[in-house]
Formats: C-alpha cells, sequence, structure tokens
C-alpha cells in the first residue's frame, strides 16, 4: 500500500478507516486471515474514557469469544441476567440458548483497549492523526486521499475500503451515499458523576411522565447518566449544569442518587438513520457510519461489531483469492436487514419510554403486562435485543439450518468457539474426515462431541454455510470447494 501518491494497482490490500470498536474488529480479523490492512483513524492515539457504549449482549460476546477476548472482557465488565423496564417489565436473559445467558455492562473504552491490543497483535497498521479528504474508485481499486500530521498531504491506494467512520462518516459522504432519517429525542443529558447512593440494580433505567433516565456504572467510581426532559428542549450547545441532571434524574427515576464530582457533562440528540447500501462498488459502510439508532437497548456497537464480523472474513477469503467477489454482495443482503430491525426495535423501546398521552401510556401498560404474561413473546424480544435471534437468508433449497447462528456446541476436541479461532471455517462430522488438503489455513475438521449425525460447514462467523443430514466423501469435498475454496 503506498503511502503518498497513487502509485499502481494494489494487491490484497484493505484501508479501514476509523478505529472505533468496529473498525478494529475488521482490520483485526483482515490482518489475522493474511490480508494487508491499514486503519486511518483521525483521532490522536487515544483511546477516550468518554464511553459512549455500556452494553455487550449475548451475541457479540460469542463473536468476541471466538477471537479469544470474551473471557478478560467479562473479568472486566459485570454481569446482568434480568433487564427491567419502565418499572415493571422484566426481560430474563438468564434463560438465553448461550454460554453467554447475560448481558455484560462494560464501558466501550474496555471494549476498545482488547481490540486494539488484538489488532496490534495481528500486524494492523495505524495511522493515527489522518482524516480522509477525498476518494476515487476505479475497476483496480481505491485511491484515497488524507491529511496527515502537520497537515501534510498524500493518498493511501488499496484494494477495497471500509468506512467504520461514525454517524458523520466522511467515507460515506466521499461515496456520495444520503442517510436518510430524522431526530428522534433532542437535548438528552450526558454526565459522568459520583453517586453518594448506590442504586439497587446495576442497570438503572425509567420513563416517568416527561423525563426519562438511564444509570450505568463505569466500575471506578464513577456513573454515566443518560437523562432526558421533555419539557427542556434547548440546542445541543445551551450549557450544561449538574443541577439540570440531578433535576431530570429525580423526575424519571425519584432520586438523584446524591450525584456529585461530575468529571464530564454535555448535551446531544439521538438520530435513526440508515444508508440505503451498505456498498458502493469497492467501497463499504460497517456500524455508525451505515447506521445509528437511539441508545434504548444498548444494540448499537454491538450491532457495528456484527456488521464487523460478518464482512471481514468476506473480505478476507477475496482478496487472499479464496472467494469470487461476488461474496461481498451477501454482506448488503445479510446486514442492511438486521440494522433496519434494529432501527425498529430500538425506536419501539425509547418511543414507550416518551409516553405521554392516556392512549400511548394505555399502549404502554398494555404491552408490559403481555409481555410479563407471555414468556414466548417476551423470549422471542431478548432473542433479538441480545443478537441471538438473527439468521441469514439462505438460498433456496438450502437446508433448514443454513443461514442460522450456531451456538458454542460441543466437540470431540473442546468447542465452537475455540475451533473458530483464527478465522477459520469449522466443519464438524459425526464420522471422521481427512479432506482438509491445502485449505488447512482456512478449514478445520472437528467431530461431534455428542452422537448428532448432521453434517456442519459453519462459516468463521458463527453462521451455517453449508449443512446435510446424510453425507458422504465426495458431497462434502463438493460443499468445501463451493465455499472454503
Amino acid at each position: 500500500m503506498n503511502g503518498t501518491g497513487t502509485g499502481t494497482a494494489p494487491h490484497r490490500s484493505v484501508l479501514v478507516v476509523g478505529a472505533g470498536p468496529a473498525g478494529l474488529l475488521l482490520a483485526a480479523d483482515l490482518a489475522e486471515a493474511g490480508a494487508p490492512v491499514t486503519l486511518v483513524e483521525k483521532r490522536p492515539h487515544k483511546i477516550s474514557n468518554l464511553s459512549r457504549a455500556f452494553v455487550l449482549h449475548a451475541r457479540t460476546l460469542e463473536q468476541l469469544d471466538a477471537r479469544g477476548l470474551a473471557d478478560e472482557l467479562e473479568r472486566a465488565g459485570r454481569p446482568l441476567d434480568r433487564l427491567r423496564l419502565f418499572g415493571r417489565l422484566a426481560v430474563e436473559l438468564d434463560t438465553l440458548p448461550s454460554r453467554f445467558n447475560h448481558l455484560l455492562v462494560i464501558p466501550q473504552y474496555e471494549v476498545e483497549k482488547a481490540l486494539y491490543r488484538r489488532a496490534v497483535e495481528a500486524g494492523v497498521e495505524f495511522r493515527y492523526e489522518t482524516e480522509l479528504t477525498g476518494l476515487a474508485q476505479d475497476a483496480d481499486g481505491v485511491t484515497v486521499e488524507v491529511r496527515g500530521p502537520g497537515d501534510a498531504t498524500g493518498s493511501l491506494r488499496a484494494e477495497y475500503v471500509v468506512g467504520t467512520d461514525g454517524m458523520r462518516s466522511a467515507v460515506r459522504g466521499a461515496i456520495g451515499l444520503p442517510f436518510p432519517g430524522r431526530s428522534v429525542i433532542r437535548s438528552v443529558v450526558l454526565a459522568d458523576v459520583r453517586l453518594a447512593e448506590e442504586p439497587d440494580t446495576l442497570l438503572t433505567v425509567d420513563a416517568v411522565g416527561d423525563a426519562f433516565a438511564f444509570l450505568a456504572p463505569f466500575g471506578d467510581g464513577y456513573y454515566r447518566v443518560i437523562a432526558w426532559n421533555r419539557a427542556r428542549d434547548v440546542p445541543d450547545s445551551e450549557p450544561l449544569g449538574l443541577d439540570e441532571v440531578k433535576e431530570v434524574t429525580r423526575l424519571a427515576l425519584g432520586r438523584d442518587y446524591g450525584m456529585h464530582d461530575a468529571r464530564w457533562m454535555s448535551r446531544f440528540h439521538s438520530d435513526e438513520r440508515q444508508a440505503p447500501a451498505y456498498r458502493v462498488g469497492r467501497v463499504f459502510l460497517a456500524g455508525d457510519a451505515a447506521h445509528v439508532h437511539t441508545p434504548a437497548g444498548g444494540q448499537g456497537m454491538n450491532t457495528g461489531l456484527q456488521d464487523a464480523a460478518n464482512l471481514g472474513w468476506k473480505l478476507a477469503r477475496v482478496v487472499n483469492g479464496h472467494a469470487d467477489p461476488a461474496l461481498l454482495d451477501t454482506y448488503q443482503a445479510e446486514r442492511h436487514p438486521v440494522g433496519r430491525a434494529v432501527l425498529r426495535s430500538s425506536g419501539g423501546i425509547v418511543r414507550l419510554a416518551m409516553a405521554k398521552g392516556p392512549w400511548e401510556l394505555g399502549l404502554r401498560g398494555a404491552l408490559t403486562a403481555f409481555l410479563n404474561a407471555v414468556a414466548p413473546a417476551r423470549r422471542r424480544a431478548a432473542l433479538q435485543v441480545t443478537g441471538i435471534g438473527y439468521r441469514y437468508p439462505a438460498p433456496r433449497g438450502a437446508h433448514r439450518l443454513t443461514g442460522a447462528r450456531v451456538p458454542d456446541v460441543a466437540l470431540e476436541s473442546g468447542r465452537l468457539h475455540e475451533a473458530l479461532r483464527g478465522g477459520r471455517f469449522v466443519l464438524i462430522t459425526p464420522e471422521p474426515y481427512a479432506g482438509q488438503g491445502t485449505r488447512k489455513d482456512r478449514l478445520t475438521v472437528e467431530r461431534w462431541a455428542s452422537d448428532r449425525r448432521t453434517t456442519l460447514l459453519v462459516r468463521p462467523d458463527g453462521y451455517v454455510a453449508w449443512a446435510a443430514d446424510s453425507t458422504d466423501t465426495e458431497t462434502i469435498e463438493d460443499a468445501l470447494t463451493r465455499y472454503v475454496g
């Protein structure tokens, strides 16, 4: 990859723009698979402690487990096996069909630390204080114009570019994609404070009348407060004082827990937006560059990390010459509907929280009573919010398991998430199979620890690529040639 000038056509290279969680995971996945990757970030080399996200859901923890990171993050965070909303609705997570049958309360910066370390170890090239100023595609690759430290200008050349650079994505702007949607809530207040009284629950959230408030611990003695008062609609630039944060928290939660020593306060507005396409030619979008929504349900960072997990192995296979570029079209087909579903679910939660009129409050009460009384509906909601319930579309005539998420099943040598480490496909068979051949760098062959007879080919992101109830060596080899290369 050339640092200045357009140079010659790129060879097996990817440029990732934006070193947030999605960009870090994606870049490391590519590097581990042997695809040269450069990660460009306009900020200085510093992980901020001003976390936006505080929750890792079960499906994201499974993806991190397949990268050897989940156990250390579990030690750094605090598990919560039940979500309580609107004072009365309890969503149980301890029944999730996952090793991680809980959500993990952990600030985003702790997640970024682990992802950054993995990216460095994988050999990702970092360019901090480097801002994208322009982008041009041709038949062979992408030329990106950048401005670096000291306003030095230059260009980078890559076969593919991925924008993981947030809501105000320079990559999305450079390829001319709109970001349709609207602001849902304005003048939301944020504050990092100490509390004189510890809340009764790990996550504290409620909405009463015109007010909503959420409290989450950093783990260092400080708490993040996210609060909103319908009656206080002011610009984001309006000064914010601790007294206002305490007042809106008292309105929503009944008390302010003795907030003091605020180390940071700000206002923001919450948008619901989604790019119409996650790919334009050789350029892709992931995370907040592709979709933003309200923080309700804690799905933002999780959805972005799962975008990256979906795209990374596909890009690696294409740039390494093991798959046709048409494989990259499945990123849009699989992840865009998930982003749309997350917008609907997070938007539904926040609209219930904002309910004010008799009709809206009646609807919220009826829905709360229904979910509390009907366990299958409550379980379905938990599966969607945690990401466990999503599956990807399968071709017509495919096995019923194709596209489904595979749990961390037991194998003769251990468990699936361990076998997935290194970004390989995993073939799980009922009988011994010695057909890895020249695919050893991208395929692991395992046997069930049980007497199950189904043969599964599991993608590097943990979903079923192919399955069969009865097979022979020729059938398996055909499937491996088609999917693994």
